[in-house]
């Protein structure tokens, strides 16, 4: 009778040959895209993040929703999370009117099917608290959906606090 040995999954010799094989298999999609590919994917997102601030300016909602995923999560500068329900009624019923959105330093970084911005904003407008103005950092997270779309899954704002003049 012929005796078949069998292999420890947990053995050091699989063990780093199903960790290298899940590695492969996660950091390959991340160096797969040509640089010219980038290269469009990046102009997309940029295109995505400007129709992004024309909607939030025009109070655009079926804009917004569009472009939010359905399970859309936001911490806002003052710390509450809000989700896309949550955003769109808030755009719906005017309690947060934007009246000027200017974007600089834009960056836009790729891991796989996720695309990371991160911007700086000068925002001036109006809140149910009262007059909103000053310069913000944000992060929104998109991912490219199998149906060949990106969606908005997350944003972060955080208030720019500038230093006060001593004299």
């Amino acid at each position: 009778m012929r005796k078949t040995r069998l292999h420890s999954v947990a053995s050091p010799g699989r063990l780093v040959a199903v960790l290298a094989a899940l590695t492969l298999g996660v950091v390959l999609p991340l160096c797969a895209m040509p640089r010219g590919e980038r290269h469009e994917v990046r102009h997309e997102i940029d295109h995505l993040e400007d129709h992004w601030r024309d909607a939030v300016l025009t109070r655009n909602v079926a804009a917004m929703d569009a472009l939010l995923a359905s399970d859309y999560m936001a911490i806002t500068a003052n710390g509450t999370l809000e989700s896309k329900e949550e955003t769109l009624a808030r755009m719906r019923s005017g309690a947060v009117r934007i009246t000027s959105l200017d974007v600089t330093d834009r960056k836009v970084r790729f891991y796989g099917s996720t695309a990371l911005v991160t911007s700086r904003a000068e925002v001036t407008g109006t809140t149910p608290e009262g007059e909103l103005s000053g310069a913000y950092r944000y992060t929104r997270v998109y991912v490219h959906e199998p149906s060949g779309v990106w969606r908005i899954v997350s944003f972060e704002a955080s208030r720019i606090n500038e230093p006060a003049d001593h004299k």
